[in-house]
């Protein structure tokens, strides 16, 4: 559950709400990458702090731990809402700080395409090697042993004249 502004600015210390406010939109994202590790790192401690503090009352509570005031603890629920709103704005924090880690590791589309390119025009060269080492004179050539008469496909199957003809000079 999210807590509101002014929730923030009661519970919160003038310091602590300070840095709280620039982890909101629009403000958080202005910031540097620098600026939000030491955010970040502020806020883990004050949630730390705060961690404890609520865990020591809570103890204090139900008798278990000696009380550090005047009085035991009788109620842990400001400094629970304090853990909760340094939580929330760690939360948004590392978003912002996730959000910087991609980018770096995103290519822009411009790089990409001058990489698409690039491989494109090394793909160009010949991928096949040359024959190597031949003989001087080349190929000889053999003769063909099938008959070399070409007979007109529809003279195929009857008797030409031709055939007529040459009988009937051997028969004369």
């Amino acid at each position: 559950m999210s807590v509101s502004a002014v929730t923030e600015r009661r519970m919160l210390t003038e310091n602590e709400f300070e840095l709280v406010a620039r982890t909101h939109y629009p403000d958080i994202s202005e910031l540097s990458r620098e600026d939000l590790t030491e955010a970040a790192r502020r806020l883990r401690d004050y949630r730390d702090k705060a961690r404890d503090i609520a865990r020591h009352q809570r103890r204090e509570m139900r008798g278990k731990a000696a009380p550090r005031g005047a009085q035991p603890a009788r109620d842990n629920t400001g400094t629970t809402i304090k853990k909760q709103i340094f939580a929330q704005a760690l939360k948004r924090v590392n978003r912002e700080l996730a959000r910087f880690k991609q980018a770096d590791r995103q290519e822009s589309q411009a790089d990409i395409a001058r990489r698409a390119l690039a491989l494109k025009r090394a793909n160009r060269a010949r991928h096949h090697p040359g024959a190597g080492r031949t003989a001087a004179t080349g190929m000889s050539v053999s003769p063909n042993p099938k008959r070399s008469v070409n007979v007109d496909p529809r003279e195929v199957g009857r008797v030409s004249q031709f055939v007529k003809q040459g009988q009937a000079r051997r028969d004369g």
